[in-house]
């Protein structure tokens, strides 16, 4: 599909609502896995046939196509894409080896069980000893200036959200294979949906090892 015919479906505002210049550089959005609910005008009843008309040519030969790991190169059902306005998946994070004491807005450094790369993230809250955090990169936080994280060690991930992008989508209750978008060794996760609300998709019961045996 391309730019030019998503953007041909959007209103056309060039409003910026949805975080990008113009309508044209959200349709390129959308066909990357966006969420077309960041435009807020696609809700409105003048825009219903519109959106109808959207969301099939998104979808159109999309169901079938499955991204690769890149270092396993397993075949993933979906990609997982953060939630609107967000910048990485939401993680939820449980650390082994230390009690934290953290606070949203604060910046730490571990690395997931199983995983060879150190993670640099941003925390976004913290309930009954789990973190939920934005991935800000594995490298040394290009562009943020001078930090010090707080280093706390090596950490279950216990659950990823975020929307679906490139896939099918799953069913609550499916153990699934899926790649984050943000992961650096573009490595397939395996877990199992426990949400599902429009587009958005919570998936726990995380591991790097592909239990799901589903085509």
């Amino acid at each position: 599909m391309s730019t030019v015919a998503v953007a041909d479906l959007l209103p056309g505002f060039n409003c910026g609502k949805c975080e990008r210049r113009d309508c044209v550089e959200f349709a390129q959005a959308l066909i990357e896995g966006a969420d077309l609910d960041q435009c807020p005008f696609m809700e409105q009843a003048r825009f219903a046939r519109r959106k109808e008309e959207l969301m099939t040519l998104l979808s159109d030969g999309t169901e079938n196509e499955r991204p690769a790991g890149v270092i396993d190169g397993l075949s993933a059902q979906f990609t997982l894409m953060p939630l609107p306005g967000e910048s990485s998946c939401r993680e939820d994070l449980y650390p082994f080896y230390r009690a934290v004491e953290l606070k949203e807005g604060d910046l730490i450094r571990y690395r997931p069980l199983g995983c060879p790369i150190t993670h640099f993230a941003s925390v976004l809250g913290v309930s009954k000893g789990i973190l939920t955090v934005h991935i800000i990169g594995p490298q040394n936080l290009i562009g943020h200036g001078a930090f010090e994280p707080q280093d706390i060690g090596i950490c279950m991930v216990a659950a990823f959200e975020g929307t679906l992008g490139k896939g099918k989508m799953p069913r609550v209750c499916e153990t699934v294979r899926f790649l984050p978008h943000h992961c650096m060794m573009g490595k397939v996760h395996s877990g199992i949906v426990v949400a599902i609300e429009g587009r958005r998709i919570r998936i726990e019961g995380i591991d790097l090892k592909v239990w799901c045996t589903s085509p």
